[in-house]
């Protein structure tokens, strides 16, 4: 495997990615993801949250620590955030008070990044880029540019000056809903609005963009854009290995896979105890008419390691509050596009359901932080048979890079996410206008 230099002096592999692999550390640090936090940092890195059980209307951190946005249409998204040297950006202590909820509604206790595991089609490398990688310590020092209409908040990073690290910003999506009368020419229409705070973190030729959006509508769209230049160092595959580019079919730049993981500790109505429910369609063909499809609801008790099917989808059920229709309050995982990754076993599912252990953090590549305390290395491992009374989420959604002529030079962006959507939260659409809030249930006509 042979070795050459940036213009910065920096070592860089052959198929790889111009990284640098970071110094086993202390374990204890590697638990916590050795925080640096926003700056001023904090003095001991944080202890993983527990949500208020009384949440206050402001978020229970530091000014420099705390995000709070009212959206048009009267939602307020309140949250804390801190940055840690192996996954980067962590959200804390999240709540959502749409118009006509008296207080906060807690929503996650801790959200963050789980790992970003690459390997490459040609068995040469394979990357832990969170925890092998320092991933949390190549925050990028973004332009006023890059957050337009936003604030820059400082990122204190442990061996170097604070930069300017995360973007807090708000951004238009298009229609949030629109609905015609049947009774008169009255059209009822409004514009979207999402809350968006991202991070870049530069790894090797790579760097990821991190975004959290959170929409008026209670929605929650968590995603990775991948971006940078491919590395020079892989134009070496052969073909079925790789892709030609730039002149004939000399240089194959080498095909790979992203597979990114988001560990999320849900703190509903300010309980860690939720419930996971996992929702099953079956369609019947019927002779000479329509097929018929009943929805069967299952409670997973135990550790689950899942896989989506073509009607098959999960949900996180608060044990501590209802809305106002008397219908626990959830939140729904929506998975967005995926190719799944065989060729490890953690990344054979695309959501896991584990009990919450300090000690599980990260993905793959998990470390425990005491001899005692912690079981397993990856989050397949996790998944042990044990009763799920205060569940953590992951989600897996993975990409297979086939590079392209247009992917030199930059990069376009190639994302990879889900949303996390309400149901129940409220009892109507939070966004709902005054002319139709008595439609609740049976339609009175409008």
């Amino acid at each position: 495997m042979r070795e050459n230099r940036d213009s910065s002096g920096s070592r860089r592999t052959a198929f790889g990615r111009a990284r640098i692999r970071i110094p086993a550390v202390a374990a204890a640090a590697v638990l916590a993801g050795s925080a640096f936090a926003a700056a001023p940092a904090q003095a001991a890195a944080p202890k993983t949250p527990q949500a208020p059980k009384a949440p206050a209307a402001a978020a229970d951190c530091s000014a420099a620590s705390r995000i709070e946005q009212k959206l048009s249409g009267g939602t307020t998204w309140r949250m804390c955030w801190h940055s840690e040297s192996r996954a980067g950006l962590v959200l804390d202590k999240v709540t959502y008070q749409p118009k006509g909820e008296a207080r906060p509604i807690p929503v996650l206790t801790t959200a963050k990044l789980g790992q970003i595991h690459v390997p490459y089609d040609n068995g040469g490398n394979e990357f832990d880029d969170l925890t092998s990688y320092g991933f949390g310590e190549g925050v990028q020092n973004l332009g006023t540019g890059e957050c337009p209409g936003g604030t820059l908040k400082k990122v204190k990073l442990p061996h170097a000056e604070a930069v300017n690290g995360l973007c807090v910003t708000t951004r238009a999506r298009g229609h949030a809903y629109r609905a015609a009368s049947d009774t008169s020419s009255k059209v009822w229409s409004a514009q979207g609005k999402d809350l968006l705070i991202y991070s870049v973190n530069k790894v090797g030729w790579y760097e990821y963009i991190t975004e959290w959006r959170f929409s008026d509508d209670g929605t929650i769209s968590p995603q990775v854009g991948a971006t940078g230049n491919l590395s020079p160092d892989d134009y070496d595959a052969s073909d079925g290995r790789g892709w030609p580019v730039g002149k004939g079919a000399k240089d194959y730049a080498t095909s790979h896979s992203h597979n990114i993981f988001w560990r999320l500790n849900f703190g509903l109505d300010g309980s860690p105890k939720s419930k996971v429910q996992q929702f099953d369609a079956t369609t019947t063909p019927r002779s000479g008419g329509t097929p018929t499809t009943k929805t069967k609801s299952t409670g997973i008790t135990k550790e689950l390691a899942g896989k989506s099917g073509e009607q098959r989808w999960w949900r996180v059920v608060s044990t501590a509050g209802k809305n106002k229709d008397n219908h626990p309050r959830s939140y729904e995982i929506v998975l967005g596009h995926t190719n799944k990754y065989p060729g490890r076993p953690y990344t054979r599912n695309d959501v896991y359901f584990t009990e919450y252990d300090k000690c599980q953090q990260f993905a793959t590549h998990n470390r425990r932080c005491s001899a005692t305390v912690g079981t397993g290395k990856s989050v397949d491992t996790y998944v042990n048979g044990q009763s799920l009374k205060h569940p953590v989420t992951w989600v897996n959604i993975g990409f297979h890079h086939v590079a392209r002529d247009e992917d030199q030079t930059p990069m376009p962006v190639h994302w990879q996410g889900f949303q996390l959507a309400p149901r129940d939260v409220t009892a109507m659409n939070p966004l709902t206008p005054p002319g139709l809030t008595q439609q609740n249930g049976q339609p009175t006509g409008g």
